[in-house]
């Protein structure tokens, strides 16, 4: 069975080694010698799974600033089928002048470990990263009871602020199926990750009814009005989320076929539970389910629920109708 490394940990190494190269690693160098992704080659993980996986770590080092530099064939700079990747030093290091204390490097390493993302500046987003890079851990004993926060959705940062501040927000809101977003004026009480993904959690203004929004379908900036509410209404409303959250999700899952050493196997594996047929996977939305799920091609089958199937298959054939007009234009 292939280690179980952790993403975070997995990206770090890869910094490091691209960090370590002055002429580059090949793909293959990297997945052959980067923990993270050597130990599910050794399990057997296909080559094309592992492609996959680095292709999106690489991704999500980029829009986090790190400055990943691919080099081609000298005499074609556009075939990158022998590309190199490397960071450069002088564009990620810190200035030598430049020195910390334990003590500082403690308090620097557990604020990173905090917040990330849109949860800071730019500019504490890029110290952090290159602090990490410098291969010195902080305190032990107080990193290691560090929270760790991750917030990738716009909306997460003016979300943050009106709660602390008790601020009624605006926002418009697309649900799957509608055709155009509504707006909603909502009292923020918590926010919570789930899934990977930050939902917002509070009291729908218009009908005084506990509501859970997702992030990642707010249209647009958030807007935050005069109007403030009770901070007593905030005691209990991250645990009150969570549990509503699991709630759902114990009452639905999916029944799906998963093909071995893929990346579908890779993910979904992590948070399923073996089934007779293939895996059980619960989940709290089947729209963004199907999204996950359909990304993968046929690397998954949908065994149940049938609602679930469908959204799937629709979204394969969108994708293909869309291919075959994009062939058509040219």
């Amino acid at each position: 069975m292939a280690a179980r490394i952790p993403a975070e940990e997995r990206l770090t190494n890869l910094v490091v080694a691209l960090m370590a190269t002055e002429i580059g690693l090949t793909k293959q160098q990297i997945l052959d010698n980067v923990s993270g992704y050597r130990q599910r080659a050794d399990a057997g993980t296909r080559t094309d799974a592992l492609e996959k996986m680095f292709e999106r770590d690489k991704d999500e080092l980029r829009s986090l600033g790190v400055p990943i530099e691919t080099i081609g064939d000298a005499a074609d700079p556009n075939d990158l089928r022998e590309a190199r990747y490397r960071i450069p030093q002088a564009e990620y290091d810190l200035p030598s002048d430049i020195d910390f204390t334990p003590a500082e490097l403690a308090v620097l390493q557990l604020a990173g470990s905090v917040w990330s993302a849109e949860s800071v500046s730019g500019d504490a987003q890029s110290g952090v990263r290159k602090i990490r890079a410098l291969g010195i851990d902080g305190d032990e004993p107080i990193i290691g009871f560090a929270p760790r926060i991750t917030a990738r959705d716009a909306a997460f940062s003016p979300l943050q602020e009106a709660i602390e501040k008790s601020r009624v927000v605006v926002f418009d809101y697309l649900k799957p199926g509608e055709d155009a977003p509504r707006r909603r004026r909502v009292r923020p009480l918590a926010l919570v990750d789930y899934e990977a993904r930050w939902h917002v959690f509070g009291i729908d203004v218009d009908v005084e009814e506990d509501r859970m929004f997702l992030l990642s379908r707010i249209v647009g900036d958030v807007g935050m009005t005069a109007s403030t509410f009770d901070t007593a209404l905030r005691e209990g409303a991250g645990e009150r989320a969570l549990a509503g959250l699991e709630e759902v999700a114990a009452a639905n899952s999916a029944l799906l076929e998963i093909t071995p050493g893929t990346e579908a196997a890779l993910r979904l594996g992590r948070r399923a539970t073996p089934a007779v047929q293939g895996i059980r996977v619960p989940f709290v939305d089947l729209h963004i389910l199907a999204d996950e799920l359909a990304s993968y091609g046929p690397e998954v089958r949908v065994v149940e629920p049938a609602p679930l199937r469908d959204a799937v298959i629709a979204r394969l054939r969108a994708v293909v109708a869309t291919h075959a007009e994009q062939e058509g234009l040219r």
